[in-house]
């Protein structure tokens, strides 16, 4: 089965793409290639680890957020350009959703970045590298401040990444695919991986602005002979967060139902 994933790439890479008669077929094309190159741009301002941030710049936060709101043109692209009211529909849908959750997604990180006082993820990681008592790491998730922000941005990451139960977008018993329907092939292809590419980024800021980034949550057994390197500072460690929070999304997944629109709408304007 470790293939699989390989020979899926392979199939659709060689599928043919089937494009509507009436479809803006300049459009068309480029709307999936917009969604995954903004997923893909946003992953160079992540520091992986300590001098492992691919562009380290001053509004690494700001650009997290400027080059992420591209999303909502590419997704009205795609149902704009299908010449599907199906199509055009889902990325009506899709569109109202990401504004709704954005606000508050953006709205989070604000205490964050106010007591760190930068807009750089590093210097963020950084500020949290401190124990107390050398054995509890001063996370922000610690603080009762910190921890209503964690939640209020990983819900509001599930809803950006139109992942369940918040796929109302691409519902199939209502919509078919959404701004998907009228895509086959490569595009298709790209929708998911950019889909997917935003579960790792969403996965990744949750570990930098709340639970270290790469810093140890042990650090007071580096010292010990043998099994200590493994407690140190790390890529490891960032990983090892974010493998979780991909496990919680997919868990998510097989666990609740969908919810109607209506109540997604609700819960962004009304209680977040």
């Amino acid at each position: 089965g470790l293939f699989q994933p390989v020979a899926d790439g392979i199939k659709m890479l060689i599928k043919e793409d089937i494009v509507p008669a009436r479809a803006d077929k300049v459009v068309h094309f480029l709307a999936p290639v917009i969604l995954a190159a903004v997923a893909i741009l946003t992953l160079g301002v992540i520091p992986y680890g300590k001098n492992m941030t691919p562009f380290r710049i001053d509004g690494g936060i700001l650009f997290f957020f400027a080059v992420g709101s591209a999303t909502e043109l590419a997704v009205f692209m795609a149902g704009w350009a299908s010449n599907n009211k199906f199509s055009m529909l889902g990325a009506m849908r899709a569109i109202a959703q990401m504004f709704s959750y954005e606000l508050p997604l953006i709205i989070t990180v604000l205490p964050v970045v106010m007591v760190v006082g930068s807009l750089m993820p590093d210097r963020i990681v950084f500020s949290q590298g401190e124990y107390t008592l050398n054995i509890l790491p001063r996370w922000f998730v610690f603080t009762p401040w910190g921890a209503a922000a964690f939640i209020l941005f990983f819900v509001s990451g599930l809803v950006e990444s139109n992942r369940t139960p918040f796929d109302v977008p691409e519902g199939e018993s209502e919509i078919v695919a959404g701004h998907m329907t009228e895509y086959s092939g490569m595009g298709f292809a790209l929708f998911f991986l950019a889909e997917y590419a935003n579960m790792i980024l969403i996965s990744t800021m949750v570990a930098i602005f709340f639970l270290g980034g790469w810093s140890s949550p042990l650090s007071v057994l580096a010292d010990v002979p043998l099994i200590g390197p493994l407690f140190w500072n790390g890529f490891h460690w960032l990983l090892l967060k974010l493998s979780f929070f991909l496990f919680f999304f997919i868990w998510i997944r097989a666990t609740f139902p969908r919810y109607r629109y209506d109540q997604i709408m609700r819960l962004g304007w009304k209680i977040f």
